[in-house]
């Protein structure tokens, strides 16, 4: 007769358990994986799969009782550091769409809004092309294995315990949303630039010429000059998501 103890029950599962909490918590959070276009068994069968492909780069997991207190505030931290860890990655995105949604509003096309059924919000067209853009660079420049190289790193920065808000006061995210703003400021500035002078010599133009309609020129201008600005723009996209992500990621180191 096969006999297993407590002890080597929780030895087997517990290395297996705590990483797949984390990384599915990750996955909830985190865009482009954690959108409602992906389903919820292929997030929990990739959580799985890295918990099981990371055991040789995991330092040794606490053998903790699932039965007690202490197992419920280990899974809970592993649930905060992976919903935290899937939130600086999509503050980086929402700075994007917020550049987008400036540079909208100075082309005049925000007007154009709709409801977005996989995020379940409304947005603009140029808050949504940046989102999609910046969606496709993240998967194009590996950013979904530098959350996951991350991932793997917080377990020997943020050991697996039973303090779930170690990781809130050692980071403060709610810090993080001055980055939305910087960073979406960062990217939107020079085409905003180059549209408030376009409307600043709009306007020279129908105090020098009265007889010119410039609301019929003045949209056709504004719309060509900022596409002609936004395809100089995403070029240029990389550097600052690149390092507002290896920024917000070290943390995790």
């Amino acid at each position: 007769m096969v006999a297993f103890t407590e002890a080597q029950v929780l030895a087997w599962v517990t290395p297996l358990l705590w990483p797949f909490l984390r990384a599915l918590a990750l996955f909830t959070a985190m865009p482009v994986l954690g959108t409602r276009g992906v389903p919820a068994r292929v997030r929990i069968g990739l959580a799985a799969l890295i918990a099981l492909a990371a055991q040789p780069a995991l330092p040794p997991m606490p053998a903790v009782p699932l039965d007690s207190a202490d197992a419920a505030l280990v899974a809970a931290q592993q649930v905060v550091i992976g919903l935290t860890l899937g939130f600086a990655v999509r503050v980086i995105f929402a700075a994007i769409e917020f550049a987008g949604e400036l540079i909208g509003l100075q082309m005049g096309l925000n007007y154009a809004g709709f409801f977005d059924p996989v995020t379940a919000s409304a947005g603009t067209v140029t808050g949504r092309f940046m989102g999609t853009t910046i969606a496709w660079l993240f998967v194009v420049v590996n950013g979904h294995l530098l959350v996951i190289a991350a991932l793997v790193d917080s377990f020997t920065a943020f050991p697996v315990g039973p303090e779930p808000l170690a990781l809130l006061r050692a980071l403060e995210p709610q810090r993080w949303g001055a980055e939305i703003f910087s960073l979406g400021l960062w990217i939107a500035l020079p085409l905003v630039t180059m549209l408030l002078f376009v409307n600043l010599v709009l306007g020279a133009i129908s105090r020098v010429a009265p007889q010119i309609n410039i609301f019929a020129i003045g949209f056709p201008v504004t719309l060509a000059v900022g596409l002609l600005g936004l395809l100089f723009t995403l070029p240029a996209l990389h550097g600052p998501f690149d390092a507002a992500l290896q920024r917000l990621l070290t943390g995790f180191r």
